[in-house]
């Protein structure tokens, strides 16, 4: 039977539980425990799907095609696992099941109430996640700060779940921050103190564990007061102080003994030694001094790095496996389309990476970018939106396709390389209806792409309606713009690339979901390598 591993998080919002989850995850995994992990978002939207990255940042896109909270990349980078939708429940969902249910007559009549019938269809997502991972530890982290209304059902559920389960199978992490008051020098425990107290007091529960984030140091005292005031042991309160990488973050808190404390709580009476050894030689990577190399990421969202996280992570696992500190440069693409040039933004760039997108915004700065990108040899990946820029910038100024577009943008194209997929034409709803999750993709020998992959089929995650418009393929090919993947079940084109540029690939897929801290996704290590071969004017040698 799986045991359960509950983190909350009080103070504020943002304090790193997400981080904390999937690091306990990772020392648990180094046991030889296998983990899986679940995330309860209280807002009422059914999944983020349709959310502005403004919002949470990016979706992320499960194997199976589930829209989710950007959390879940944390927990399969940290963790080097596959979740599928079960692992992310939003309270909107929620609450859809219970009134399809009670539409249905399931209630026998009854009146429908937050208790027992929100909390029951809480705890049955919680234990269809140990059903079908039959994993050893379950770990679940509820969204959101201790006091926030819409949290309550899901503190009550897992209250119970504990009540349910014991002691042994069911453990409490409560993640808070101590903040530091410039005037008097000092880190403050009271708001702690007050979310613990808050926790018991609105939800029951008290926790086993009280993890301190804190941007300065943390001394002895404040961890004895935090126990005294908490309710926990010395052992219990664990210290983690802001550091300059996240990947750090499992080192510190096994350093910390977070590992085998939670080990005693569950009941696993013998010690068990973790072998950390990959992730150690991860961050020893990480801090030996390396050449930089500059990337631009032209985006629609810049603003929010949060936007493209599992982009920038993907970025820094390919440098790491390279050798080279990765400096993004995040250039927004309205600021290209308002300088008219792509050359005073770009100069300065070693590979350009265009991430996907929705709407209009922005997209004649892209297509500039690419054109900039085609035209000076330098490397550039397109994700997504990023392969669409790609073919239709190749179309008007290859090809001299003028006003050539995606349907998306211009419906009237009179060259739409980029087309809406027939069986998405008459969708009107807008959440969950894309091509989602994995497909299969065949890589054509003798490809850069089947080069980087060095293998005949993967299996890539999605999130678009727009494809490639085969209608226009044989004259693509011909000018340069080769397919090199395809999903043959379908006949649609998966990867571009052109012929005779060192690296211009774009993929309609997210390879950035697939990339991890100790195995970086092909493409971007091979974008990287290429990209560091790259020299800026200045750096050249005159002949």
């Amino acid at each position: 039977m799986s045991k359960y591993i509950f983190v909350t998080g009080g103070v504020v919002s943002s304090v790193g539980k997400g981080i904390t989850a999937a690091s306990v995850g990772q020392l648990l995994g180094s046991r030889g425990l296998s983990v899986s992990v679940q995330k309860l978002d209280p807002y009422l939207n059914v999944d983020p799907g349709t959310m502005s990255p403004y919002q949470h940042g990016e979706v992320f896109v499960t194997i199976d095609g589930a829209e989710t909270d950007l959390d879940l990349g944390h927990y399969e980078r940290f963790i080097n696992i596959e979740l599928s939708r079960e692992s992310s429940v939003t309270a909107g969902d929620v609450y859809r099941s219970v009134l399809a249910n009670e539409r249905r007559g399931d209630y026998l009549g009854g009146t429908i109430q937050v208790v027992p019938h929100v909390t029951n269809m809480i705890k049955d997502r919680i234990k269809a996640v140990s059903a079908q991972s039959e994993a050893d530890i379950i770990l679940i982290e509820v969204g959101g700060t201790v006091g926030d209304i819409e949290g309550l059902p899901f503190l009550e559920a897992i209250r119970q779940i504990r009540n349910e389960l014991g002691r042994e199978d069911a453990l409490f992490i409560h993640v808070t921050f101590l903040p530091f008051i410039e005037a008097t020098a000092e880190l403050k425990t009271k708001p702690t103190q007050h979310s613990v107290r808050e926790l018991g007091r609105s939800a029951g529960i008290q926790p086993d564990i009280i993890v301190a984030r804190a941007d300065h140091h943390i001394t002895d005292e404040i961890i004895s007061k935090l126990a005294l005031f908490g309710d926990v042991e010395e052992d219990a309160v664990i210290p983690l102080e802001t550091v300059d990488s996240i990947y750090k973050v499992p080192l510190v808190l096994e350093e910390a003994g977070l590992g085998n404390y939670i080990m005693k709580k569950l009941g696993f009476e013998k010690e068990i030694i973790p072998d950390l050894t990959n992730w150690r030689n991860l961050v020893n990577k990480i801090e030996q001094p390396k050449k930089s190399i500059s990337i631009a990421l032209v985006g629609k969202y810049v603003d929010l790095h949060d936007a493209y996280l599992s982009v920038k992570e993907a970025l820094h696992h390919a440098g790491l496996e390279i050798g080279v500190d990765i400096h993004i440069d995040w250039i927004s693409a309205e600021e290209i389309e308002n300088a008219g040039s792509a050359e005073e933004l770009l100069s300065k760039a070693q590979g350009i990476i265009v991430p996907g997108g929705f709407g209009p915004r922005g997209i004649e700065g892209m297509i500039e970018a690419a054109r900039y990108a085609r035209e000076n040899e330098i490397p550039y990946l397109g994700l997504c939106l990023g392969m669409q820029i790609m073919v239709i910038e190749h179309a008007r100024n290859v090809l001299n396709y003028a006003n050539a577009h995606s349907t998306e943008f211009d419906s009237d194209s009179p060259f739409p390389v980029i087309t809406i997929m027939q069986d998405q034409q008459d969708i009107d709803n807008k959440g969950g209806t894309m091509r989602l999750g994995n497909y299969s993709c065949q890589l054509v020998p003798g490809t850069l792409a089947a080069s980087a992959y060095d293998d005949s089929v993967v299996q890539e995650r999605h999130r678009h309606r727009f494809e490639f418009n085969n209608k226009y393929k044989r004259v693509f090919e011909e000018s340069g713009l080769i397919a090199s993947g395809m999903h043959s079940e379908l006949d649609l084109v998966e990867i571009c690339e052109i012929k005779d540029h060192k690296f211009m690939v774009g993929t309609q897929f997210h390879p950035e979901f697939r990339s991890r801290p100790v195995n970086p996704h092909p493409l971007f290590k091979e974008f990287i390598a290429t990209a560091t071969k790259v020299l800026l004017e200045e750096e050249q040698t005159p002949g």
